[in-house]
């Protein structure tokens, strides 16, 4: 009797850790620049705190690039610092309290304290080319060894985004229009229909998630359909 028991303990143990590597392997994987919404920390205010204000992108799902400012006194907070140097460029915002996220610490430094990691293995933001930054350089150099790269301040990366900014913009368009085709697509299947007009994508995204347009949408499918409903 006690043999059969050990038996069907160790069985039952066995099928337990199967079953637990079943729903690790099942789970989605995160991207690297994402962080679960409880560890970002956002400044903008109102219901589309969440979105970048030029692109209209989820602030945590890219959070590990984010960049903050302050433009006239309001909190705006972007998901890289393409679509802060598009604000400020292209736009005409006057930023001042400039801030990107140290990846370290996960915190907002001030960008004149960070070491930007440029061009590594992992995925940009906006752009082919990374850009992830810490405030410590010995935690930038481990970054560099371990997914290479070139360490650069501040005013380095702004300058080589500025002047790639056209380019990068042409790239994204190509990228958005054909999410605008998808998005509509599943507009027309899977959302109840507005008549609302919107001027941003992140507008669009915070009025569908607000009154559960399409359930409970999420990831690149509430992108697709909130950048074609700013611009139908």
């Amino acid at each position: 009797m006690k043999k059969i028991l050990v038996m069907l303990f160790s069985l039952f143990a066995l099928i337990t850790m199967l079953n637990a590597e079943n729903t690790q392997q099942n789970k989605p994987k995160m991207a690297y620049q994402a962080v679960p919404a409880q560890k970002a920390t956002i400044v903008q205010k109102g219901d589309e705190k969440n979105y970048c204000p030029i692109c209209g992108m989820t602030l945590p799902m890219f959070y590990k690039t984010n960049h903050a400012a302050k433009a006239q006194g309001e909190e705006k907070q972007y998901c890289s610092i393409h679509c802060m140097v598009e604000d400020k460029e292209l736009n005409g915002a006057k930023l001042t309290d400039m801030r990107v996220v140290d990846n370290k610490s996960l915190k907002l430094i001030s960008v004149k304290e960070a070491f930007y990691v440029v061009g590594s293995s992992k995925p940009g933001t906006m752009t082919m080319t990374s850009k992830y930054a810490f405030k410590n350089l010995d935690d930038a150099k481990a970054f560099q060894k371990e997914n290479g790269g070139e360490i650069k301040n501040f005013d380095e990366v702004y300058a080589q985004v500025a002047k790639g900014l056209e380019k990068e913009k042409k790239m994204v368009a190509q990228k958005q229009a054909k999410m605008q085709k998808m998005g509509e697509k599943i507009y027309e299947k899977m959302c109840k229909k507005t008549d609302m007009k919107f001027t941003s994508t992140a507008q669009a995204k915070a009025y569908i998630t607000k009154n559960k347009l399409c359930g409970n949408m999420k990831g690149k499918k509430l992108q697709a359909v909130g950048i074609y409903l700013s611009r139908r």
